[in-house]
């Protein structure tokens, strides 16, 4: 394995930007990768893989490299640092004999104590939150909620998620999309649960294809792509979307609906439903009316819906395996205010859904606080009201999607 130090440095630049600078990591990996149009697939894709990884499995390199705690202290060297020690340990790391025990001769790793590094290493696998490469609060926080099947969604959270594309049925189906792709030389396969979704195999640039560009699917996990159907809409309902973001259940909820009847997709943040718009038109979409969240948008609209999603923001705990850097940015303080917001829309936003309509409430976190318990409390303190009819959850450790829950109620 040869190294080579343009690629090495551009691993280290965007770890700097993503720790000291607080960019969120895609979008700090989308920025080098622009930096160089000369670099190819390869090198591309050894720098947003090694880098993805190494901000996966951040403490426990900081760990083995004994790297100060507080991220103000952290030289380029200690980055280096840690992205040799990452070099030297995935394979062992993921249970193989290591293939890569010497780096090369460069200044960056001269004070790097292979043998040290190694004695850490060991230490490190008595102690789940180093090794699994977890906040201290966020370890007891899991365990407290979900006792021990912490252990195994926490291991399952820490494996790269596959790419997963939702045929978009108002152009294509997902047999004719697994040609396309089978054109570009793009394995994939299927999963039966989802009955558009397409498992690619690898991490191919599908976002450079002439049917991406004409709307025949989006990347949405399977798991994700279970909340839509489960809201039970038909064509020609009125829908809310109620947390839109950038849209990618409100195209799911179109598809389902052929296009036909009215979904009303909502958010408090406009460059969000300006990027619905873009999304829209491209997937062919066109029942979709976008609406920004202001003072009396929501009473206005009060009784006027057949179907309502509420996909509220949440702490994303369920989808830590495609978003590590989250492990490092948020705070249980995040998390305090959080169930605040996910409890005021569920307790005003419901009053849009009519008498004989059907909500789904739904979150992309594994911790029943942010779940569950909102449902619980509803039914508790509106019981003539409400009914609960169904409920699920996906599990990165059981079934390998990301970690969503979801349920559905019914307003009598």
């Amino acid at each position: 394995m040869k190294l080579h130090r343009s690629l090495t440095d551009a691993v280290v630049t965007t770890l700097q930007e993503i720790f000291v600078n607080k960019r969120q990591a895609d979008r700090a990996i989308e920025y080098i990768l622009k930096s160089n149009k000369k670099w190819g697939a390869r090198d591309r894709g050894f720098i947003a893989e090694n880098t993805y990884e190494i901000v996966r499995w951040w403490r426990l390199l900081t760990f083995v490299i004994d790297a100060p705690s507080a991220i103000e202290d952290l030289e380029r060297t200690h980055f280096y640092h840690c992205l040799g020690a990452w070099l030297l340990l995935k394979e062992r790391h993921a249970g193989y004999e290591a293939s890569l025990r010497t780096l090369p001769e460069w200044t960056e790793f001269e004070s790097l104590d292979v043998k040290a590094m190694d004695e850490r290493y060991e230490e490190a696998r008595q102690t789940r939150k180093i090794i699994e490469s977890i906040p201290d609060w966020m370890d007891e926080l899991c365990e407290k909620e979900l006792g021990t099947a912490w252990d195994k969604e926490l291991m399952a959270m820490n494996e790269p998620a596959p790419v997963v594309l939702r045929a978009n049925t108002i152009k294509t189906n997902r047999l004719y999309l697994q040609d396309l792709l089978e054109e570009e030389e793009i394995e994939s396969s299927i999963n039966n649960e989802a009955p558009d979704a397409v498992i690619l195999r690898g991490r191919p640039n599908v976002f450079k294809t002439e049917f991406f560009k004409e709307g025949f699917f989006e990347v949405q996990d399977t798991g994700s792509q279970l909340i839509a159907p489960f809201l039970d809409v038909q064509p020609g309902m009125r829908v809310i979307d109620a947390c839109a973001g950038a849209g990618g259940k409100t195209l799911h909820l179109a598809a389902l609906m052929q296009n036909k009847g009215r979904i009303i997709s909502m958010d408090v943040e406009e460059r969000k439903l300006l990027e619905l718009q873009k999304r829209a038109k491209r997937a062919g979409a066109t029942n979709i009316e976008t609406k920004l969240i202001e003072g009396k948008t929501i009473k206005r609209l009060q009784d006027s819906a057949d179907r309502l999603l509420l996909d509220v923001p949440c702490s994303g705990l369920g989808v830590l395996r495609r978003n590590p850097d989250a492990k490092w940015k948020i705070t249980p303080e995040f998390i305090d205010n959080l169930r605040l917001v996910q409890w005021d829309i569920l307790s005003r936003y419901s009053a849009m859904l009519k008498k004989g309509g059907k909500m789904v409430f739904a979150t992309c976190s594994i911790l029943p606080s942010e779940s569950e318990n909102h449902v619980q409390r509803l039914l508790a303190e509106q019981p003539d009201k409400w009914e609960l009819l169904k409920e699920h959850r996906t599990s990165p450790a059981e079934d390998g999607y990301d970690g969503f829950y979801m349920a559905c109620l019914l307003k009598k």
